[in-house]
């Protein structure tokens, strides 16, 4: 056990036991209890695994909304999908799609509309902390509500929102986390949602001023957010680049954010992992927001967009930095255990090797096993907002219900 993550005991691979019943079940069963509990759910036949994450993670969901909504008396103190009560509307909408539960969507349409009124200030633009999360994620609910005059209400509500000349291109506050929230309403409203003659123009920023900064530094495109020149998916360049590859970029651009990927390929730390930003040299950071996690989704994404094995040996590579330094001392997906399953999910669903899928679940059944004991004994963080979706156990709920159909699940307000 180190400062930052538990020690990785685990087999990279275990096959699933097949179900027994009668006299052999009895000797099993037998078996099991000298068995570590964790070892076990490892084995365990995955749907059955999946029916037992899917009950944690729902019971998980009622707490959540108990703590986030029940006993704020509805009242919202922060509204974003990061840390706030939006979060939990997402978490909403995820398990009605898992579940069919219309009571979760419901809910979900109602915080949403206090949390519309909530925002009605902000001027953060992203998905993450701004108005464009409640915006986008409004439209959508409402439209699987069938309540087309409230989709409507949202869409015109999102195009009101002004992206200015002062705002920062990374994902969390950003231009490129505002662009993150076009692509998810076109992929959930439908194509034209927002046109892209409403998004061109901040995609040609984006590159503008990657390119400007790019120009002193070693590689095409570079940017900056609060004088750090950042790599990570939460300020940086791997955030940016993943929301510029969804876009129909010129050649030119196209070859930009190639070149940009591979300068980074090429200046990793030997052991795998990706340095924080550009002048941090201290290989110790394995989160999605800094690191081998986040940038692995990207080489993911990379390697689909240019088909070029390059990143997806990379993306691999990254893989095992988080599979040996990743089982993280904090539950979240931003900063822990939850999000860096995620770099399996999408090896998983870009390769089908079970393996990578062995790995997401192990992670998961760490968590399931051992998260809440852990985060009782102080051993584990719970969060800084411990209910929140990105920084608490929202998170790990988000998670569990994703693991019941690992082929499509997607890192939450980042993958798409």
């Amino acid at each position: 056990m180190t400062d930052r993550y538990f020690e990785n005991f685990m087999l990279d691979f275990v096959e699933e036991k097949a179900k027994v019943t009668g006299i052999e079940e009895e000797e099993e069963e037998e078996e099991e209890k000298e068995e570590d509990s964790l070892l076990k759910l490892l084995s365990t036949p995955y749907p059955t695994l999946s029916e037992k994450l899917k009950r944690a993670a729902l019971d998980l969901k009622e707490t959540i909304v108990v703590k986030t909504w029940g006993f704020t008396r509805q009242k919202v103190e922060d509204f974003t999908i990061y840390r706030g009560t939006l979060g939990t509307a997402f978490l909403l909408l995820k398990s009605y799609q898992i579940t069919g539960n219309k009571n979760d969507l419901d809910l979900s349409f109602e915080i949403i509309k206090a949390c519309d009124s909530a925002s009605a200030k902000s001027r953060d633009v992203s998905f993450l902390l701004g108005r464009a999360g409640v915006c986008a994620l409004g439209a959508v609910v409402a439209k699987h509500q069938g309540n087309e005059q409230m989709v409507d209400y949202y869409l015109n509500q999102f195009k009101k929102i002004k992206v200015g000349e002062d705002v920062p291109d990374e994902i969390i506050r950003g231009r490129a986390g505002y662009l993150w929230a076009c692509l998810f309403l076109n992929k959930n409203i439908g194509d034209g949602a927002i046109p892209s003659t409403h998004s061109s123009a901040i995609v040609d920023k984006i590159v503008e001023n990657g390119r400007k900064l790019g120009a002193t530094a070693r590689c095409p495109l570079m940017y900056e957010y609060n004088g750090e020149r950042y790599w990570g998916v939460a300020h940086g360049l791997a955030g940016i680049l993943y929301v510029l590859m969804n876009f129909d970029l010129a050649p030119d651009v196209l070859v930009d954010v190639k070149e940009t990927l591979k300068y980074m390929i090429n200046n990793r730390f030997s052991s795998g992992n990706y340095p924080r930003d550009e002048d941090m040299r201290n290989d110790e950071l394995v989160y999605w927001c800094h690191g081998a996690p986040g940038v692995a989704l990207t080489l993911v994404k990379a390697a689909k967009v240019f088909e070029d094995k390059e990143f997806l040996e990379a993306a691999e590579d990254a893989a095992e930095v988080v599979w040996k330094r990743g089982i993280l001392k904090k539950v979240s997906i931003c900063h822990g255990i939850s999000g860096n399953a995620y770099v399996f999910l999408s090896l998983y669903r870009m390769t089908g090797n079970v393996e990578f899928l062995h790995k997401a679940k192990a992670f998961a059944c760490f968590l399931l096993d051992r998260a809440q004991k852990l985060i009782s004994e102080g051993q584990m963080h719970g969060g800084d907002t411990p209910y929140s979706l990105f920084e608490g156990i929202g998170g790990m709920a988000y998670l569990f219900l994703d693991m019941t159909d690992p082929a499509n699940a997607r890192f939450p307000a980042h993958e798409l």
